[in-house]
């Protein structure tokens, strides 16, 4: 791979998480501060998300892997997302909101998929190239969201009285029409699929790796995927919302100090997972997700903010330390046969499945909690996620048995 398809990549993914963390994390804020919109409002918004990674094997699977090169799918995918995101701006209620999100997901979720494959696709080493790429796809999330806190100050005070979120929505507009533009001068990724062959449904959703269930130890991995993506939920759905409800400043922006973190826990992990093994950095990973929720249960915009900050911080290690490890062990488990079939399965168990449930029971018990001045009981409902957290934690180490698992890149 020479310097300037590697540039090229990288504007990709910069932009391509750029777009995303435009909007996605001030949603929460946005929906009930403009819009007016309820929690349960809020969770249908956010699962948005599930639907589209339901959704999007579908259109790889079916659309991008046999008939049309990556590269202009996502131009299309991205120009058409530019559209819809200046109806999101102009919506004036969460029902004329709502049919423009989901839309949207549906059309962005796919296109995670195809820079990978754009990535890919030009690598002669993906193992050692891939992450010089990838990392620039953290720093466009965290460029969006030092933009929206500490440029325009528009999750300020005076920028939600006055409606500037708004202006997220028109920023990834601009963004998503660059990036459709520029994606019709990247490389060539032709279908990876030619001929005839027929187009099977368990194929594209990754049926064919059930059979690795009846592996007791995948099993209890699968089932715990599946079942921490209920307090993600939490996290992706309310963080933000939570933040800008008790008077924390710049909330997009403190947001970005966990895709710091992601970054720098990615160094840790290599070894961490080498010294101590896979279930133990599982168990870390799961166990981190317990003391962030109660970082944020105790936490305040006063005397304790540090609480918040910390628990923003544990990204890292809830993140990295338990999907990417988890990616690690359903590739190890799987094998070259099954691999591609594996990852689809849990991509669709965790971000479809398990996202979705959790959306739902994360925008009811918050609308549980809420007050009469509309505000939150914010330290009860974190309680939720830190005990459920804590719960699949002591399954998952009493019913996983340790097995010696190889670190891959």
């Amino acid at each position: 791979m020479n310097k300037k398809i590697q540039v090229q990549l990288s504007v990709m993914m910069f932009l391509e998480f750029f777009i995303w963390g435009s909007w996605y994390v001030t949603m929460g804020i946005y929906l009930p501060n403009s819009l007016e919109a309820s929690d349960p409002e809020i969770a249908m918004a956010y699962s948005t998300q599930s639907w589209g990674a339901i959704i999007a094997p579908f259109i790889i699977g079916l659309i991008a892997d046999r008939y049309f090169n990556a590269e202009r799918i996502l131009g299309v995918l991205h120009l058409i997302g530019a559209i819809l995101m200046v109806q999101l701006a102009y919506a004036t209620s969460f029902d004329g909101f709502y049919p423009y999100i989901l839309g949207y997901m549906i059309l962005y979720m796919p296109t995670l998929a195809l820079v990978n494959s754009v990535s890919f696709n030009q690598m002669d080493n993906p193992a050692k190239q891939f992450s010089f790429v990838r990392v620039f796809g953290t720093a466009g999330w965290i460029v969006a969201g030092l933009a929206i806190s500490y440029f325009f100050h528009w999750d300020s005070m005076e920028g939600l009285t006055k409606g500037y979120l708004r202006n997220t929505f028109l920023m990834t507009a601009v963004a998503s029409g660059i990036l459709g533009i520029f994606s019709f001068t990247l490389p060539k990724t032709p279908p990876s699929i030619t001929g005839n062959r027929k187009i099977r449904i368990a194929d594209i959703i990754g049926l064919e790796a059930l059979k690795l269930l009846k592996d007791r130890n995948f099993l209890v991995f699968f089932l715990a995927s599946v079942f921490i993506c209920i307090p993600l939920a939490f996290y992706y759905q309310h963080a933000g919302q939570f933040l800008g409800e008790i008077g924390v400043s710049n909330p997009a922006g403190k947001m970005t100090i966990g895709q710091i973190s992601e970054i720098l826990f990615m160094l840790l992990l290599p070894y961490f997972f080498k010294r101590f093994g896979f279930k133990n950095t599982m168990i870390v990973a799961m166990l981190a997700w317990t003391v962030r929720y109660l970082c944020f249960a105790y936490g305040s915009a006063g005397e304790f903010s540090f609480l918040l900050l910390l628990g923003i911080a544990l990204h890292g290690i809830c993140y990295d330390f338990f999907f990417v490890s988890g990616q690690i062990y359903t590739d190890s488990k799987a094998g070259p046969k099954y691999k591609s079939a594996a990852q689809g399965l849990i991509t669709l168990a965790t971000y479809g499945v398990g996202m979705l449930m959790g959306f739902w029971i994360a925008g009811r018990i918050t609308d549980y909690f809420t007050l009469e001045d509309v505000s939150h009981n914010w330290e009860m409902i974190w309680m939720f996620p830190a005990a459920f957290a804590l719960g699949v934690s002591v399954l998952f180490a009493f019913l996983f048995k340790n097995e010696t698992i190889a670190y891959k890149s």
